[in-house]
């Protein structure tokens, strides 16, 4: 417990936390930040909000909640293509505990860094654990990676693999529990729920080939959904081509394939490329990514099953007003 007013906690936790970059003007210290954007380019703005008990479990580590806080912004970032400049926190504390906020700020601050995002204000406050981030980044206007722009004939790509931070979730909330699973599954599974790993660099990287993107955080069939319905197509995607770990691989394959359809948390990319330009990106572009289906005419999204046959796939991943989430 510790008994600092609201300014001397972010004097001591937040002020220099990150790298400074020469475009802000002027950053944490004053009523409003005073940014710079390059020419030509405009601002992508992303937030997104965290709830103890919902987003995160409350004895979750708080360097990883510092990481995560972060990455699922910079994730956003990623999925437009847009090159990450600096962020805002607003943060509810029910109190100011040294400890924990020494282990958050320093997981916030490792991947900032590891970016390049300076943090230019935000926010404290006291009351039930919640964390707000907004994210700012370049991209020039006509380069910018949407929703609505998937062809038909497009290849579909996923990035990373998929269900791992599912299967934590499960394991977590004992819905779920496989005694195959060893301690070292288990730990992957966590790690890769608590510190997702944000694909910025592929994100850059599909900007000359790309014709849509989205950040895959509630699932495969829910987020492609989004790039389908703005776009105005369907889609066709072959189950026994999802990516998965070794560590799913483990478990049995209709879990595996179910949990890497509609499970969230996963922070990987989905992105169609033109057929004409797969050699070229498949040849210049680095990173881990797969493709697992085509874009086409007929509405909706279908899937070809392990054992060959063409299901409709509803697209019900995470959504936080649904009864069933």
């Amino acid at each position: 417990m510790s008994t600092q007013s609201e300014f001397s906690l972010i004097e001591t936790y937040f002020t220099d936390l990150t790298s400074s970059r020469d475009d802000v003007y002027l950053g944490i210290g004053d009523d409003c930040a005073l940014l710079s954007c390059p020419v030509e380019h405009v601002v992508a703005v992303s937030i997104d909000t965290l709830v103890a008990g919902i987003h995160f479990f409350a004895d979750v580590d708080p360097e990883s909640l510092g990481h995560k806080s972060l990455a699922v912004g910079l994730s956003d970032l990623a999925a437009m293509g847009a090159k990450p400049a600096w962020f805002t926190l607003a943060l509810t504390l029910p109190d100011s505990n040294d400890a924990w906020l020494m282990a958050f700020s320093k997981g916030l601050a490792i991947l900032a860094k590891q970016y390049n995002i300076q943090l230019v204000g935000g926010d404290t406050t006291k009351g039930p654990l919640a964390i707000s981030i907004q994210v700012h980044g370049f991209i020039k206007p006509e380069q910018a990676l949407r929703r609505d722009g998937a062809q038909i004939g497009d290849l579909i790509y996923v990035s990373g693999t998929l269900g791992d931070a599912g299967a934590a979730l499960q394991l977590k909330l004992q819905q779920w529990d496989d005694e195959v699973l060893t301690v070292q599954d288990r730990h992957y599974f966590y790690h890769r729920l608590e510190k997702p790993s944000p694909r910025i660099d592929v994100g850059l990287a599909l900007l000359e080939f790309a014709t849509s993107a989205i950040d895959i955080s509630d699932g495969l069939s829910s987020d492609l959904g989004h790039i389908l319905k703005k776009s105005r197509v369907g889609a066709t995607i072959d189950l026994t081509k999802l990516p998965l770990s070794q560590s799913l691989q483990n478990i049995s394959k209709t879990k595996a394939v179910e949990l890497a359809l509609n499970s969230g948390d996963d922070y990987e990319l989905c992105f169609t490329i033109p057929a004409d330009k797969q050699s070229l990106f498949e040849s210049t572009v680095d990173g881990e990514y797969r493709q697992i289906g085509v874009i086409d005419a007929e509405l909706g999204l279908r899937a070809i099953s392990v054992d060959g046959q063409m299901d409709t796939i509803t697209g019900s991943g995470y959504d936080h007003f649904s009864t069933n989430s």
